[in-house]
């Protein structure tokens, strides 16, 4: 499946094990019930999606694979038509909205509301990075030269779509992979400079750094 590529780097070696080091959004001391009708047929739902992808409502007590959203018809429907909280609603607190109908479903998040989860890259066409747990149905085409390693918490990013914030979070176990095909310029160096991908050496832009700075911080 992964191309042949080089050895790790120490800038890699966090990735499996990094905790969370930045967030979009903080929930903690924010008021709200969930399904709450601030005003007539309209409810309001409250989410969080951690660094590895999974979904949970945001106020339950046990985050994991077993509390997590499953259903890939519901994330697809989530996530589609996730974009940039313009409500004049929790928007210092829950970043994005995902709107269905008259239902306002807010989400905060650990890193970033994107979180790629796998590589499609079987069958004829370009490689893609699927995210959230959509599968096909969510996923960008892989732009090897775009990816942004970040030395200050051991994370990986890659493009999303804009109307999410442009950036997404690769969860650590593929960025881990990935890291295998960075190259690094002489001499000791944080971050690498080149990366391999199927027989090209590309050049990495760094063009995603300024929508990380921008975006909101813990």
């Amino acid at each position: 499946m992964w191309p042949a590529c080089g050895a790790l780097r120490p800038w890699a070696l966090p990735l499996a094990r990094s905790p969370g080091a930045r967030a979009c959004g903080a929930g903690r001391g924010v008021s709200y019930a969930q399904g709450q009708s601030p005003e007539p047929r309209t409810r309001e739902y409250f989410y969080y999606v951690d660094h590895q992808g999974q979904l949970f409502l945001d106020d339950s007590k046990m985050k994991n694979f077993i509390t997590c959203f499953k259903d890939p018809q519901f994330l697809v429907t989530f996530f589609s038509r996730l974009r940039r909280n313009l409500s004049g609603r929790y928007e210092d607190s829950f970043p994005f909205l995902s709107p269905c109908g008259r239902e306002r479903n807010f989400l905060r998040c650990e890193d970033q509301p994107v979180v790629f989860t796998h590589l499609l890259a079987a069958g004829p066409g370009a490689p893609r990075l699927s995210y959230c747990g959509g599968g096909d149905a969510l996923a960008v085409p892989f732009e090897p030269a775009r990816l942004l390693p970040l030395a200050a918490n051991g994370r990986l990013y890659h493009p999303a779509p804009e109307r999410a914030g442009g950036v997404g979070l690769v969860r650590s176990a593929l960025a881990f992979e990935l890291s295998a095909c960075f190259e690094y310029p002489p001499g000791v160096s944080a971050l690498p400079s080149h990366v391999r991908w199927e027989g090209r050496r590309l050049a990495l832009t760094m063009d995603l750094a300024p929508l990380l700075l921008a975006s909101p911080q813990p």
